[in-house]
């Protein structure tokens, strides 16, 4: 199995495995030994895209190589997106799925190998599947990535009787986890109701569907039982968490209750959306112990009127005011973020106005994209479309500008105390008090932002343990700390 794109998809990865391995396969590590290779693809920008595809190519390249790869499978993102029309343009995968064939993936396969042809997968508008008020919510199971569907064979025990508050009714799901590394990502929704002019994934992941808390919590516990430390709480928009159960608030219900779950140590919240980002929220996530004082706020913008034409709100004004509501319950909270730069019409003075909050904001850690049409979006029909070169041009200004804040935003944490994950340890370390490790502190979220190195370590550290550290120096964006 080959994971592409972001932590929701590994997710799905993991519950995919748990279902085929319930079915009767077993995952091997080398492709070469594989007889079907499973690709869950990204379809979200088109650098992604064409990395779904090349891996699908490779792939398809082992059937000749080794003699035991027998089928190529796509699914994933760009398979629920594209269907039919990867399936013609890509014949080297024999079959391309959608996430309706999720829940018995592991017949599917079985035709599969035995030579029964799949029809592709037809894509079609999800925001019209799938119900979105408290009440139709429910009493519908619904089936997207991430959520109850039912599955051939029997659940584990430990998934299948734990879990508190409001019982669920729906059949559950198989997870197996396919890193075991001390953090996993736990799914929280699936969806989003947002309408942002350059944004396609409501088309193809529907709209915003809260799973059960208890589902959600038995999840953790499971987890929890596997070794992980940290819960890496993902979806499209988690500040919308509850709204379709009829409780906006439930994310800051839940958070304590995920804290105590036994052998979890933090949790961390990703991708808020800052014109939701309400103050409970805030101080839940900053003062809650054993929550990462972390803020994952996608601002995509600061010129008002840039995000208005991309169906977003906020300005320069209240995105400051926002984190300044940070730093006030936590001062050393980390905050990221990512920007569009070069959305059509997007003027010279809009940029001048982006380039001014990015160096007053203090994030850090920032992701920098040139604007692109994405099919099927309201942005893909505007005029005042920018050439590839001013977007490249922008896109280079700010890269170098990010850069060098983030490198500062890390040299102002030199002298303070943080509490470090071990994720990785130096195997060539020799003698008491040499050993080095890497891994985040709170301020650092996975894969996307900087890393911890910690140096000066005794004997017996494993990784997953917390070691509180005090910052001594940084590399970029990266933290240098020894252990106090």
């Amino acid at each position: 199995m080959v994971t592409l794109g972001c932590a929701r998809n590994e997710v799905d990865s993991e519950e995919l495995a748990g279902q085929l391995e319930a079915g009767g396969f077993r995952l091997v590590d080398d492709p070469a030994d594989a007889e079907t290779v499973l690709v869950n693809t990204c379809g979200f920008v088109e650098a992604a895209k064409k990395d779904s595809v090349d891996t699908l190519l490779a792939a398809a390249d082992l059937k000749s190589d080794t003699g035991v790869t027998r089928s190529v499978v796509a699914v994933g993102c760009l398979a629920e997106r594209y269907g039919e029309e990867l399936a013609e343009s890509l014949p080297e995968a024999d079959a391309v799925l959608g996430f309706d064939a999720y829940p018995d993936i592991a017949d599917r396969l079985k035709a599969i190998l035995a030579g029964t042809k799949q029809h592709a997968h037809t894509p079609s508008d999800r925001r019209k599947l799938l119900p979105i008020s408290p009440t139709q919510r429910i009493d519908v199971d619904v089936v997207v990535p991430g959520h109850s569907f039912e599955v051939a064979a029997q659940v584990p025990e430990d998934l299948a009787d734990i879990g508190t508050g409001a019982p669920s009714t729906g059949p559950r799901s198989v997870r197996r986890r396919l890193d075991g590394g001390p953090m996993a990502p736990l799914k929280l929704a699936s969806g989003c109701d947002r309408r942002c002019a350059f944004c396609a994934i409501p088309s193809f992941r529907g709209s915003f569907v809260s799973r059960r808390p208890s589902d959600v919590l038995a999840e953790a516990r499971w987890l929890g039982e596997q070794g992980v430390k940290e819960l890496f709480l993902v979806s499209e928009n988690s500040t919308s968490y509850g709204k379709d159960l009829g409780d906006i608030r439930l994310l800051e219900t839940i958070l304590p209750e995920l804290v105590a779950v036994e052998g979890v140590e933090r949790v961390r919240v990703s991708y808020l959306q800052p014109a939701e980002t309400r103050p409970g929220l805030v101080t839940a996530i900053a003062s809650t112990p054993g929550v990462a004082p972390y803020f994952d706020l996608s601002f995509q913008h600061a010129s008002a009127t840039v995000l208005r034409s991309m169906r977003r709100f906020g300005d320069p004004e209240s995105f400051l005011n926002l984190l300044a509501d940070v730093r006030r319950h936590e001062p050393t909270a980390g905050v990221r973020s990512n920007f569009i730069v070069g959305f059509p019409g997007e003027t010279e003075d809009d940029f001048a106005t982006l380039c001014d909050f990015v160096t007053e904001a203090r994030l850090d850690a920032i992701g920098v994209f040139g604007y692109s049409d994405e099919d099927g979006t309201e942005a893909e029909t505007y005029d005042g479309k920018l050439d590839e070169d001013a977007i490249a041009e922008r896109v280079e200004h700010l890269g170098a500008l990010v850069e060098e804040l983030t490198a500062q935003r890390a040299e102002e944490r030199i002298g303070e105390r943080v509490q470090v994950l071990v994720e990785t340890l130096d195997p060539e370390d020799e003698g008491p008090g040499s050993g080095t490790a890497e891994g985040r502190a709170a301020c650092q979220g996975p894969e996307v932002d900087g890393s911890t190195l910690l140096t000066g370590l005794s004997d017996g550290v494993r990784v997953g343990d917390m070691i509180n550290a005090e910052v001594v120096a940084t590399d970029g964006v990266d933290l240098i700390a020894e252990p106090v």
